[in-house]
């Protein structure tokens, strides 16, 4: 009896594992989504069963089998079921409050994942595109030339026939991969995805930070409300298909470097909690088990180092445009408010970012509460964006002393790379901004890491979540400096460049908007106002620019949103003369907001302006304002 737990807790044990495995042969449904086959009823199985055509290659993969006969093993593995299907059938959201949830299934999207690294070229295009360019981009990503996967193929076969023992889910911070954890968990329990495994358990990483005692894995298991003792007797059947889910492993504040601790070979016995996670990672506990284990870019390399060979990567990009469409659709009825967002080419490429997605229709769906007009009252760019910051700095930046040091040396790079016409960074320009290396990337949500083929090695690169990021905190740092003269100093040197540092200066008017997050401005934050107000003004009193850069004034007072200061530029323009220069949905609706903000305009000349219908329907309640139109 001893020495057959003692096999089946180490995994010695050969019998085939019960239950049909992960690489059972994928078919296609009639309507074209994926479905294993054969398929289990009960203790009856249907379809064709044909094992000359299936490959099990895999470390600890057996041969399909049955499920397990044992009826005391079903029944508390259903209860163990019943129990996560409504822990995690509510999702808590960053702004809840006491008791507040909403259902997972209300707020869930799909996102596209990939199996594919991508190629420097492919990287940058992903990273500058912007607007319609940037959706078409991710079009192509969401093909089978990028090898896009859903998250019921994650263990599918790979072209071998070999199943993958462990899948690393990648995503940049925002992206998904915690919700997406937790929509596993659900689906799992109500029988939609991951059939094959009879139990599926969930680690959170950031739980597992604050315990300092020494911890089997069924200890660590117990953390979740769902585990029992008789989910832990379930455990020690060597025939039961296991699937751990680790979230976070980004978080995790181990170094996972040698020790002298002797590994745990099963799961009841204590050690440290870094060894115990080292033992469960490489394949030393529990050896027939399949490991799911999310985390941002800036650790998936250690991650790599530590998991078995047999291993699959991929990477979440977001929501592509159907799930944005999607994502706002849950929160209205009406189309009114993903138009908005449409026309705001800025934010509509950044809302491919979950976690902005969810910023922005949450700030619109409150300003519609309070009986706002959303198209009127719509939130600028810079103040989504600081929405952003401040979400990724409370929820994403434990174990960080100084957040303003941070977002000062993001500052640093991102002008750097901007003036030098990077988007992409080697490790010697993060050494050179980040004097804390543990700001680097440990505890830096802002920041993305990729591996890049370079001949015959590899090389660590770093990039921001995309250009109008970085050029979001080039403006940022500005705000931050605390000795006034150096901070007109810079202005004045950026100010020579305006042409090249457009979006810069947009997002310097919007972050000197006196409500947007007045804790992180400084003293020099009223004289930075000032400059730049006085150098808007002067623009238009000497008419100084030509059309482009007119428009270029028109963007710089929308994300300013102070109405006072708008209603003086435009009663000094008088007249406003676009001709020749194709107009875009976003120049329509930033038109529209100065328009109104307006008492009356002498003259407004829009020829061979590509005004379509949809863009003059866009500013037809502030074409009544102009006394002369052409």
């Amino acid at each position: 009896m001893e020495s057959s737990l003692k096999r089946a807790l180490t995994g010695e044990d050969t019998e085939a594992s019960s239950g049909f495995s992960p690489e059972a042969k994928y078919a296609k449904a009639p309507d074209g989504s994926h479905v294993s086959m054969p398929t289990v009823t009960g203790n009856t199985v249907h379809g064709n069963i044909n094992n000359s055509h299936n490959h099990y290659h895999g470390l600890g993969v057996s041969a399909p089998a049955t499920p397990p006969q044992d009826p005391d093993h079903t029944s508390k593995i259903n209860e163990y079921k019943t129990s996560v299907c409504s822990t995690y059938k509510k999702v808590k959201e960053y702004n809840s409050g006491p008791g507040e949830n909403v259902l997972l299934a209300d707020r869930y999207t799909e996102l596209l994942i990939v199996e594919t690294h991508r190629k420097q070229r492919e990287r940058e295009e992903e990273i500058r595109s912007r607007g319609e360019h940037h959706q078409q981009v991710l079009k192509t990503r969401d093909s089978e030339a990028y090898s896009r996967i859903t998250v019921d193929q994650l263990f599918k076969p790979d072209d071998g026939g070999d199943v993958p023992k462990a899948v690393i889910l990648q995503g940049h911070s925002g992206h998904g991969k915690s919700f997406t954890a937790q929509k596993i968990m659900y689906d799992w329990s109500s029988g939609k995805v991951f059939k094959n495994h009879h139990l599926v358990f969930h680690l959170k990483c950031k739980e597992l930070n604050e315990i300092s005692e020494a911890h089997s894995l069924v200890d660590l298991l117990s953390y979740s409300p769902s585990f029992t003792s008789e989910t832990a007797e379930v455990l020690k059947d060597s025939n039961m298909k296991v699937l751990f889910l680790i979230d976070g492993f980004d978080e995790l504040k181990f170094s996972f470097e040698k020790t002298s601790t002797v590994p745990p070979k099963d799961p009841f016995t204590k050690a440290p909690v870094e060894a115990t996670l080292n033992a469960l990672l490489k394949g030393l506990v529990l050896p027939k088990c399949f490991l799911l284990v999310t985390t941002r870019s800036t650790a998936s390399d250690k991650l790599s180092d530590l998991l078995s060979d047999s291993q699959r990567f991929t990477d979440i990009l977001g929501f592509t445009e159907e799930g944005v469409k999607e994502y706002f659709q849950r929160f209205f009825k009406e189309e009114e408010a993903f138009n908005c967002v449409r026309t705001n080419e800025t934010l509509y490429t950044a809302c491919f970012i979950p976690v902005i997605c969810w910023i922005t229709c949450t700030v619109f769906r409150e300003q519609e509460k309070g009986g706002m007009d959303i198209i009127k009252d719509l939130e600028t760019t810079t103040s989504i964006f600081m929405h952003f910051v401040s979400i990724l700095l409370k929820h994403h930046c434990q174990g960080l002393s100084q957040p303003e040091t941070l977002l000062r040396s993001l500052g640093q790079l991102a002008e750097k790379g901007l003036q030098e016409q990077q988007v992409l960074f080697d490790e010697k320009s993060l050494s050179d901004a980040f004097p804390d290396t543990s700001q680097e990337t440990k505890y830096n949500p802002f920041l993305c890491k990729f591996l890049l083929r370079r001949k015959v090695k590899q090389e660590r690169m770093y990039s921001f979540m995309h250009l109008s990021f970085q050029e979001f905190f080039t403006a940022l740092q500005y705000l931050m400096l605390e000795n006034e003269e150096e901070a007109l100093k810079k202005l004045r040197e950026l100010f020579r460049n305006v042409k090249c540092f457009k979006p810069v200066v947009q997002f310097l008017f919007g972050l000197s908007n006196r409500d947007i997050y007045p804790h992180l401005k400084k003293q020099s934050w009223a004289s930075i106002q000032v400059y730049l107000q006085e150098w808007l003004l002067s623009v238009l009193e000497k008419h100084s620019m030509h059309q482009e850069g007119m428009l270029h004034i028109l963007h710089c007072l929308y994300e300013l949103h102070e109405e006072e200061f708008v209603r003086e530029a435009m009663g000094v323009w008088g007249e406003m003369k676009f001709d020749f220069i194709p107009l875009t949905r976003t120049d329509c609706w930033v038109l529209l907001y100065c328009l109104q903000c307006c008492p009356t305009i002498r003259s407004l000349k829009l020829m061979w302006c590509n005004i379509t219908a949809e863009k003059l329907r866009m500013l037809q309640p502030a074409l009544s304002r102009c006394e002369e139109l052409g």
